[in-house]
């Protein structure tokens, strides 16, 4: 190929997914303690079930966006082979990323003026970054050129739709997200927010499900209303450290969609959700509606 097709971390793909559609992914930092971590699909620096056991333990992880350096440094040695670059990643609506990424880019263009760079907001988080990576990677090794690529992400991304469950209150409550009386309250009467993505990639809190056998029959209930052309196409049942939960999830609707994959929510969205989160994408309407 003449270029070469990037995301980040934040997509939460496994390392088997990644290989299946020849995305590099650019790795994202988090920290616990005073210990700084880079995640890749792999986990070769710290393995899912130790960074859920590190939250169980009360850790208070923190995430940071992928610096300009490590664009350049990402970027620069394809360009230097002679080949274009098509990167998309977490989201606006989540991360200032973006911006710092076009920092590099605006530098990269002035030394390698004969280089294709394009740069994609997603519009899309974690497990639905994922999807949209996937799918336009399988399209990537069909040969799609860059400027192809780049409409086919352009034209698909609005339409991933993400259903996520929280179920770890005590981690949104640490991370500020809900005060520690909600938490409590929401802990005694079991109650777990329901979130989608808006227009921009931000998450919304849309709802509220009672109870955890409720949950699949909610996420089941939106693929029913939203999903488009499901027999054709494929969804992703994502999970933080929640395997069972997504086995659950994947057999109550493998029989709506042509295929159901199943990824792992990494540190860079567990950090924030916490343990037991689940969630499914599909390609459909973004229905914000619970």
């Amino acid at each position: 190929m003449k270029y070469v097709f990037m995301t980040d971390a934040s997509c939460d793909l496994t390392q088997k997914q990644v290989e299946e559609c020849s995305v590099k992914v650019i790795p994202m930092e988090f920290q616990i303690d005073d210990n700084c971590y880079q995640h890749y699909p792999d986990c070769r620096m710290m393995a899912l079930d130790e960074f859920y056991q590190a939250l169980k333990d009360g850790a208070d992880p923190k995430t940071t966006q992928i610096n300009y350096l490590n664009f350049k440094s990402f970027f620069e040695p394809y360009l230097k082979a002679g080949k274009d670059v098509l990167y998309t990643g977490i989201s606006t609506g989540l991360s200032g990323t973006y911006d710092t990424c076009m920092i590099a880019v605006k530098e990269l263009k002035e030394a390698y003026p004969k280089r294709k760079i394009i740069v994609l907001d997603s519009r899309c988080d974690s497990a639905g970054l994922g999807l949209l990576v996937y799918l336009a990677g399988l399209k990537y090794k069909d040969g799609a050129d860059i400027d192809q690529l780049a409409d086919y992400i352009k034209k698909t991304r609005d339409n991933i739709a993400h259903w996520f469950v929280v179920d770890d209150l005590d981690q949104l409550k640490r991370g500020g997200r809900i005060s520690a009386v909600t938490a409590t309250f929401g802990k005694a009467l079991q109650i777990k927010p329901l979130i989608s993505c808006d227009e921009i990639g931000k998450l919304v809190n849309v709802g509220k499900i009672r109870g955890t056998s409720n949950v699949i029959p909610a996420l089941e209930k939106h693929a029913k209303r939203d999903a488009v052309d499901p027999k054709k196409n494929i969804a992703f049942v994502a999970h933080a450290n929640n395997p069972e939960g997504a086995k659950e999830l994947r057999k109550a609707v493998k029989g709506m969609f042509k295929e159901v994959q199943i990824c792992d929510i990494g540190p860079v969205i567990g950090a924030h959700v916490g343990s037991g989160m689940l969630a499914l994408v599909f390609l459909g309407k973004r229905n914000l509606v619970s």
